[in-house]
């Protein structure tokens, strides 16, 4: 049998918290609260509309291109992009960094509160000189490295640069790439496929080991690679095997210096409206319809892989390491 006093106390606590919970100020009682609509800066976003759809117009540029003249432009999250803190004080080197994902990467690593140097060539002036002064007016330093990465003396030097000017460096984005399609083998040059695997993975390898006697524990090493590593088109053959070994190296290096303390992750975009695609990565056919077999019914615009490349540095994803995170629009894996 229960006891009759324990029973009342009980049932008076818990009526009196309720009465305590429905009085609002003044004594008055509360109404219950009514569901509210998200704020407007919370609205959801249907994703399949989000961005431009195929087709697209007829366009092609010299390589590599420059995203200022895309038709579309590309989103690289340069008026959309806010930051919370996640990066302050830190020391940021991205390739490519000019457009595309790099440019995402930079903007969103400044708007973080990180110091970035990107690297690009003399060619990607125009587009790079944006992305300096996007960093400048989010507070943060921004060093430009203007140069070829297929040469081990300029990775070597652009490494260093960016330690003197600043004063450290704690994440390095691999993220410039050379994507020139070919319908057969048989027109892939011996030319070609050192362009191809020079500016992917030589300089990849080069400029991880300039870095690292730089990195301490807690810093962050990222690839950009591909859903070509994982599921290759029949005519970006020599891309394909660059991709795949990027892949390779980040899940091979983040064994090694898992003990060190410093993650090595990578990203892995599908098919991403950048001027890789305007300047011979893809067929004019292909271009038009770009990204319209996606489950999305679009490509992918840069900024949303923005929030990933700055999620794989921040510190409060300490557990991720030897990870690629897929970004795809429904296609590719991982």
């Amino acid at each position: 049998m229960s006891d009759d006093r324990t029973d009342t106390l009980s049932r008076r606590t818990v009526m009196g918290a309720a009465a305590g919970i429905g009085l609002a100020a003044g004594g008055k009682a509360a109404a219950a609260p009514a569901a509210q609509p998200a704020a407007s800066g919370a609205a959801l976003k249907d994703p399949t509309t989000a961005y431009p759809k195929p087709p697209f117009a007829e366009q092609s540029q010299p390589f590599p291109g420059l995203a200022g003249k895309m038709d579309p432009r590309p989103d690289h999250g340069e008026s959309s992009y806010r930051g919370s803190g996640r990066l302050t004080g830190r020391r940021a080197l991205i390739t490519g960094g000019d457009s595309g994902m790099g440019r995402a990467a930079a903007i969103a690593f400044a708007r973080e509160g990180a110091d970035v140097a990107i690297s690009y060539l003399p060619e990607e002036e125009a587009d790079a000189r944006e992305v300096i002064a996007l960093i400048e007016q989010a507070g943060r330093k921004a060093v430009a490295l203007p140069g070829d990465i297929r040469s081990e003396a300029h990775c070597k030097t652009m490494v260093a640069e960016t330690v003197r000017r600043l004063g450290g460096l704690d994440i390095v984005v691999n993220n410039a790439g050379r994507q020139q399609q070919r319908q057969s083998l048989l027109d892939i040059t011996t030319e070609d496929f050192d362009a191809t695997f020079k500016t992917n993975v030589y300089a990849m390898f080069w400029i991880t080991k300039a870095a690292l006697p730089h990195l301490q524990p807690g810093s962050a090493i990222i690839q950009t690679t591909s859903e070509q590593a994982y599921d290759p088109s029949k005519n970006l053959v020599d891309y394909a095997m660059t991709k795949a070994a990027m892949m390779n190296f980040t899940k091979s290096l983040a064994k090694q210096l898992g003990p060190k303390g410093i993650r090595v992750n990578g990203v892995a975009p599908g098919p991403i409206w950048t001027p890789l695609q305007v300047a011979g990565g893809a067929t004019m056919e292909d271009l038009k319809q770009f990204g319209g077999k996606t489950s999305l019914g679009r490509p992918g615009q840069p900024v949303e892989l923005g929030s990933i490349y700055v999620q794989l540095a921040a510190a409060d994803a300490s557990y991720a390491t030897g990870q690629v995170y897929g970004a795809a629009g429904g296609t590719g894996q991982p």
